[in-house]
This record gives structure tokens, C-alpha cells and sequence, in this order.
């Protein structure tokens, strides 16, 4: 999750709200790719979650990257939360989880190169502490009562609100790992397309990177638990958004709901201010109950805008949110795919052209197939594998029309990258399928050999 944002300074009117997402605006010539990805840490000896601190720990992680690969620290309150370094973060989700906040990069190579560089300096401080790291996108035995809360506010805030407004907040926040990337846009229009895009697309995301088969030692009956997840969290902030499809759609729209989202907190000086199940909207007018008679800064509606958790969602950028946290390969699939699909027009224009006879309903259909049934799901006729193939070979069009070379251009375009996705496409089976059948044949149901064979 986001570290504190700097937006700017005092709203004086309602349009700077839009005007801070339309500033985000840029040619094609700037665009670039941002990936993030989260994973679990854990005690090689006895398989259990990290603490934030002792011997072995997220903070001797945190350190020993920051000592030995030349981090600067982030902190909070006096404790080590996170590190920066060459425009990427690496932060703390809630239950330790370890996220890399990849810089802004012109190519998927060089983001390949940036994830493949990061999870070399993971695992070698690892290897000396004794811990081992996994990516998945649900912890497969961990419950609840077992996972440590890391030193953040916004977490404590988080986590006493959540049982509130929906059933499985907390399991998200401390149960679960992602993957996702962050695009641009050159304008109003091209926003609209591309946020339509992702909503309408993201099922195919959920099912083609679908890892999170197991619960609490067994199998708990979909391919995404985290995308069921995301169903049962906090309806206000969550879900496929089917105003993004009305006409008249843009960053006033978006400010229109995001001001409807309730507010989580403030910071102020380092702190969060609990601010939780509050109106921006008050905000704006300086009647917020938790800072009365004072007005909110842009930083405090960047803040805000983080707290808000679609399929897709809309900062200065686009993030693509769709998709289980996963083997090293898929980390560079999943930008591969997304880009493929909306950095060039032809291709952009062939996603559109899927699902421009969708209803909500039907968008919602193959959200809820997808995290139950992955590429065997199947909606009004429409068979999962079937679509999938399609927009996968369209996303390896769209790069192929980039053209972007890597390896000192020994490798003409990004089209490798998706060589994963397209396995899974022969062979009809994603991570989650691999990970029943190594249960149900030779693990014999023994859930914990999944640590020695699926870690980084």
C-alpha cells in the first residue's frame, strides 16, 4: 500500500481536483511502466510468517538492503517502514508482506531487469537470515491470528474499520500478495479508453494469473481466493465501477465518486489522524469532524485518492489491479500483457472491440468466474480460454508494434515476456492449477512442501 503522497498545497477551488488527475497527462514519447509487486516472507525452519522485528524479521530485511545494497530508510514514528531508491520504494504491506514499488521505465525489459536485480538482493540478505520468500497470491496456512502487524498508522486505522463495512478486509490486508503495473495517458479520451479497457479486461488478468487456490492448509474452492477476496471488502471502495462505461465518463467523474469514497485518515506531521468513515466533501468545506475549521491540501486528496480500491484505478496514472502475486516470470508478464494492450492503438482499438457489447452485468459475471473457475470459467457463451487467447494475442500485437529492443538489441520488441501467459494457454492450466495437482499427487495434500517448491 501507498507511503504518504506530496499532491501540493491548499485546494482553493473544487476544479483543482480533476486538474490533479488531468496533470497527469503526457505524450506517448513520456510514457513509461511502473510494476509493483508483493510477497511473503517466512522462517525457513518452521514455515511461519515474519515479525517486524527480531533475528529474523522484516526489519533485518529492511536493513540489510539498505546496508548492503544502498537504500536510503523510510520511517514512522522512529521505525524503518520502507526504502527509496532511484525513483522505486520498498514497502511494508500490512502482514510484512514485501512490496517493490518499481521506478517509472521506459521498457519491460528494463523493468524485467529491475524485478530480476531486486529478487537477487531479497534473497541474498534472505539466505543469510534464514528466510525465504514466496510469491503467491493468498498465504496458503498462515491464519489470521498468526500474522504480525507492521509499525504503520494507516494500517492500525485500517484494520479496526474493516470488519466494519465488509467480512474480509482484514484477510486482504494481511493474507494476500498482488502484482500490478501502472500506465499513462496522453489525454482525457485516451484515459477513458484504457480505464474502460482495464475494468472490462481485468477478469482475464484474475484468471490467466490466478494463485491463490489454498486457505488455512487446504484448498478453498477458486482459483483467486485474493480476487473473491477483494468481492467481501469495503462495497464503497471496491468493484468493477459500471459508471466508467456511461457516457460523459472523465476525471470530473472520477472526483465525483472518489468523493463519496469515506476517508480513512489525515496525516499531519508524520501522523495519521483518524479520519475513518468521514466526507472529503466535508473536507472541502472545512466541516471535517477530525481537523474542524481546517481545509485540505492536494497531499491530503492523493492521500485520499490511495484509500480507493477497484478493479482499476485512477491517480496521475493508471493501475491495473487485477491479478494474484506470483512465480518470478509472471512479474514480467503482467506488464507485458497491459502494455501490449494499451500503449499501442491498433491494439488498444482490438481490446475495445471485445467487450463493447458488454452490460455491468456481464462484466461482473466474468469477474466472479474468474477468481472461482480461471481459465475454465465461462459467461453468456463466452469461455474464459477462449478470450483469453484473444487478448493475449493482442497484447503481443501491440508489442510487437512498439518494437521496443532489449539486450543492446540482440531482442527486437517485449514479445518474450508473454511467453508465460501463452504456456498457460496451451496447456489450459495457470499457477492455481499447477499448485491443486502438485497437492493432490506428489505433495499428497502436504501443503507446506509448497514453501521449498514455489519460492523465489
Amino acid at each position: 500500500m501507498s507511503i504518504p503522497q506530496s499532491g501540493g498545497g491548499p485546494i482553493e477551488s473544487y476544479d483543482q481536483l480533476a486538474e490533479y488527475l488531468s496533470s497527469g497527462c503526457k505524450p506517448k514519447a513520456d510514457w513509461r511502466i511502473g510494476t509493483e509487486h508483493e510477497k511473503f516472507g517466512y522462517c525457513k525452519d518452521n514455515h511461519k510468517p515474519l515479525p517486524y522485528e527480531g533475528e529474523r524479521s522484516i526489519l533485518a530485511m529492511l536493513e540489510g538492503l539498505r546496508d548492503r545494497h544502498g537504500w536510503d530508510p523510510l520511517t514512522e514514528a522512529g521505525k524503518l517502514i520502507g526504502l527509496t531508491k532511484d525513483g522505486a520504494n520498498v514497502s511494508l504491506e500490512p502482514g510484512g508482506q514485501l512490496e517493490l514499488s518499481g521506478a517509472p521505465l521506459e521498457t519491460i525489459h528494463q523493468t524485467c531487469d529491475e524485478v530480476n536485480v531486486h529478487l537477487r538482493d531479497v534473497k541474498h540478505i534472505a539466505d543469510e537470515l534464514g528466510v525465504g520468500f514466496i510469491g503467491l497470491g493468498a498465504a496458503p496456512i498462515w491464519k489470521h491470528e498468526e500474522m504480525h502487524v507492521m509499525p504503520k498508522g494507516r494500517y492500525k486505522l485500517m484494520t479496526d474499520y474493516m470488519d466494519r463495512v465488509g467480512t474480509m478486509g482484514k484477510t486482504m490486508m494481511y493474507r494476500t500478495c498482488t502484482v500490478q503495473v501502472n500506465l499513462d495517458f496522453a489525454s482525457e479520451a485516451d484515459m477513458v479508453q484504457k480505464m474502460r479497457t482495464a475494468l472490462a479486461l481485468q477478469p482475464v488478468a484474475t484468471a490467466l494469473f490466478a494463485n491463490s487456490p489454498f486457505l488455512e492448509g487446504k484448498p478453498n474452492g477458486h482459483k483467486s481466493w485474493r480476487a473473491r477476496v477483494w468481492r467481501d471488502l469495503d462495497a464503497d471502495r471496491t468493484g468493477m465501477l459500471p459508471f466508467v462505461f456511461e457516457d460523459g465518463f472523465g476525471f470530473e467523474a472520477w472526483v465525483e465518486y472518489a468523493l463519496d469514497v469515506p476517508m480513512y485518515f489525515v496525516y499531519r506531521d508524520g501522523v495519521y489522524i483518524n479520519a475513518l468513515g468521514q466526507s472529503f466533501r466535508d473536507f472541502l468545506k472545512g466541516n471535517l469532524p477530525a481537523l474542524p475549521g481546517e481545509l485540505p491540501t492536494l497531499s491530503d486528496w492523493a492521500d485520499h485518492l490511495t484509500t480507493i480500491f477497484p478493479e482499476a484505478r485512477i491517480k496521475q496514472f493508471l493501475e491495473m489491479r487485477g491479478a494474484d502475486g506470483g512465480p518470478w516470470r509472471r512479474l514480467c508478464a503482467l506488464p507485458a500483457f497491459w502494455v501490449g494492450l494499451c500503449y499501442d492503438q491498433g491494439a488498444l482499438d482490438a481490446a475495445t472491440d471485445l467487450f463493447k457489447n458488454w452490460d455491468a452485468e456481464t462484466r461482473e459475471a466474468f469477474r466472479i468466474a474468474a477468481s472461482e473457475q480461471g481459465l475454465q470459467a465461462e459467461v453468456g457463451g463466452i469461455k474464459m480460454h477462449d478470450l483469453a487467447r484473444e487478448v493475449v494475442s493482442i497484447a503481443e500485437q501491440g508489442l510487437a508494434a512498439r518494437a521496443m529492443p532489449g539486450a543492446g538489441g540482440l531482442v527486437p520488441d517485449e514479445t518474450h515476456f508473454l511467453n508465460a501467459l501463452k504456456e498457460s494457454l496451451d496447456s489450459g492450466k495457470v499457477p492455481a492449477d499447477e499448485l491443486l495437482d502438485c497437492y493432490n499427487g506428489e505433495w499428497q495434500g502436504d501443503l507446506d512442501r509448497i514453501y521449498g517448491a514455489y519460492s523465489y
